[in-house]
């Protein structure tokens, strides 16, 4: 079950939203004004966020302005203010859509699901799943058999550039191109060097996942 935190300060309203997010299986938790929010932010991790501007004590705008900076929960904005300017630098802010009041209840829960798939959609082409390895791009992490395995920064681009594209082959001067960001052969055999660090962290399974393409180069292949 998702969970959505309201942060309005007209309670009215919450408990209209309330029952319509209930209604389509949400877990809804409110707060009546901006630190109350904020705390409840930290100790709940909502799936998402409705958000009014005109708040006691800590007004929305600032509320995104603290989370949007290191926090992927998506923002909807519901506030009275429908000036173009306001819309405009709440989604500057990193809010995720803006619904001016009065609204309609079905609409908020119709916007909310959208963004919601919106963000599970651009998550999953963010990470990559084959049998015994993950590789999640956003947080830069690789895990073989459940155990996270630290790699570095070449080490991994190498290896999701290639996972991005299985059964692909790419020659060594594709991949110095595409990983290094540069059309230069004369250090062409640093590749080498990375694939044989590279499979050697995945170990001997999973590493072979990276087949050589003799007189080529190298191709992902997952079992």
């Amino acid at each position: 079950m998702q969970r959505i935190l309201i942060i309005d300060d007209d309670q009215q309203i919450c408990k209209i939203l309330r029952d319509y997010f209930n209604h389509e299986n949400f877990e809804v938790f409110e707060a009546h004004d901006g630190k109350e929010g904020l705390r409840k932010i930290n100790e709940l991790a909502p799936d998402v966020i409705i958000l009014d501007l005109m708040l006691p004590e800590k007004n929305g705008l600032d509320i995104c302005r603290e989370l949007k900076p290191n926090n992927e929960i998506p923002i909807i904005i519901l506030s009275a203010k429908n000036r173009e300017n306001d819309r405009i630098k709440g989604l500057e802010l990193g809010a995720d859509d803006y619904v001016t009041k009065p609204f309609s209840p079905k609409e908020v829960v119709l916007r909310t699901k959208n963004v919601l798939r919106r963000m599970t959609k651009n998550q999953d082409q963010e990470k990559l799943k084959f049998p015994n390895l993950v590789i999640n791009k956003n947080q830069r992490l690789v895990k073989v058999k459940g155990e996270e395995i630290a790699f570095a920064p070449k080490e991994f681009d190498l290896l999701w550039q290639m996972a991005s594209s299985p059964k692909t082959v790419f020659s060594r001067e594709k991949l110095l191109e595409l990983v290094w960001e540069y059309d230069y052969y004369g250090g062409i055999r640093t590749v080498d060097t990375h694939i044989k660090a590279v499979r050697n962290k995945l170990g001997a399974e999973v590493g072979e996942y990276i087949q050589t393409v003799w007189g080529i180069g190298y191709k992902f292949v997952a079992k």
